[in-house]
Parts: C-alpha cells; sequence; structure tokens
C-alpha cells in the first residue's frame, strides 16, 4: 500500500451533500417505518447500524431509482472540486467514507468520483424484493468502522472533515478535524480542538495556511 505523508478522509452524507441524504430518504420512501425506528435509534435501545439495516432493508427494490433521485436533487457543499486540485497539486488522497449507500454516493459524486483516492460505503443487493445490504467494514454499532478504514492507510497526518455524530471515532483518531453542526458541538464538549467549515472553499485555505507555514519552518 502507497504511503501518504498527509491524506484527508471525508465524511459524505451531510458532509460534501449539503444536508443529510440517507436519514432524509428513508423518511421520505419509508415513512411508516421511520417513526417506529428512529425513537429506538435515539433511546439507543438499536443501534445505527441496526436501524440502517431495518430502514433500507424496507425499501422495494423497483424504488431503488427513488433512492438515487433523492440524492441526486440534493446540493453538494461548494468547492470540492477546487478542494480536490488543490490537494491532488500537493499529491494528498481524499478518501470518502460514508455509512450511506455506495449507489447513492457514487451517484452525487458523479464525474468526482475518478478524482477521490478511494470510496468506502454500503453495498447494496437488489436481486430481491427488497433491498439487501452488506459492508466490509461492520463495526459493532455502525455500518462503517472508520477508524479501522483509516488504520489501513500509511500515513503521516491524519485530516478529518465530517458534520455528525457518526464522524465523532474518525475524529478522534485524526490528527487534524474540520467540524461543523452535530459533530462540532460533541467536539467542543469533550475538548477535541477542530477547526469549523462553512464549505469547502474554508477547507482548502485554511489547509493552504497551515501548509505554507509548514514549508517556511
Amino acid at each position: 500500500m502507497q504511503s501518504y505523508k498527509k491524506s484527508v478522509f471525508c465524511d459524505f452524507d451531510g458532509t460534501i451533500t449539503s444536508k443529510e441524504t440517507l436519514s432524509g430518504m428513508v423518511s421520505h420512501l419509508v415513512p411508516d417505518r421511520w417513526k417506529e425506528i428512529l425513537p429506538e435509534m435515539l433511546a439507543r435501545r438499536m443501534t445505527l447500524r441496526e436501524g440502517v439495516k431495518t430502514l433500507v432493508e424496507s425499501i422495494p427494490t423497483k424504488r431503488y431509482g427513488e433512492v438515487i433521485d433523492f440524492v441526486m436533487a440534493v446540493p453538494m457543499r461548494p468547492g470540492l472540486d477546487e478542494l480536490l486540485d488543490f490537494l491532488d497539486s500537493r499529491s494528498v488522497p481524499l478518501i470518502v467514507i460514508s455509512g450511506g449507500l455506495r449507489g447513492m454516493v457514487e451517484a452525487r459524486l458523479g464525474p468526482l468520483v475518478k478524482r477521490v483516492r478511494d470510496i468506502y460505503a454500503v453495498d447494496t443487493d437488489l436481486s430481491g424484493e427488497f433491498i439487501r445490504v452488506s459492508s466490509t467494514h461492520e463495526g459493532e454499532t455502525e455500518l462503517m468502522d472508520k477508524p479501522r478504514i483509516i488504520q489501513q492507510y500509511v500515513t503521516g497526518q491524519v485530516i478529518a472533515i465530517g458534520d455528525g455524530f457518526t464522524d465523532i471515532n474518525m475524529a478522534q483518531v485524526s490528527d487534524l478535524v474540520f467540524a461543523r453542526d452535530a459533530l462540532a458541538q460533541i467536539l467542543q464538549k469533550t475538548g477535541k480542538e477542530f477547526i469549523p467549515w462553512n464549505d469547502f472553499h474554508d477547507i482548502r485555505r485554511e489547509l493552504e495556511i497551515r501548509w505554507e507555514a509548514e514549508i517556511g519552518r
């Protein structure tokens, strides 16, 4: 495996997209199931892994086209192209790690799929009456064990970009964290340092300042 001096690990849902797409999609397609499962997850009587599986696997396969249509209607946060340009110029990879469905991630990224180093997301089986999901990096409580994925890379500085509570574990194993929304609130309470951000232009500018300062030392 190739070794990197720096690597950027980025969440997708609510981070690359401007709002949460997985929860929005299931609440739209299976609202009754969503109302039933959400309180169970919030009360921690059901793990996120169990909840997501139950919700997604209640969606008929014939409605998969609606799953993709939903995510395609959600705008992406500005500046991802420019951030990728900047990272390319520094030979720094960007790895997308999502607890959402691979089809949703790849469809929304479009041509940018070819520009990210790797994509880790939940796979779907559409051969039956209902969608089935599986993950090669399943954790105890989540479908995507983000810290375990990060550990697969030989990298010096680990940089994380996230927005929600599913990014907490990723943030804890990272050297530099860009956090917004729920993730920022949680990290502020725990004392973990982070950099607030609004869009990917903010991240590019901050990284440029920091890395230029490193060169000047």
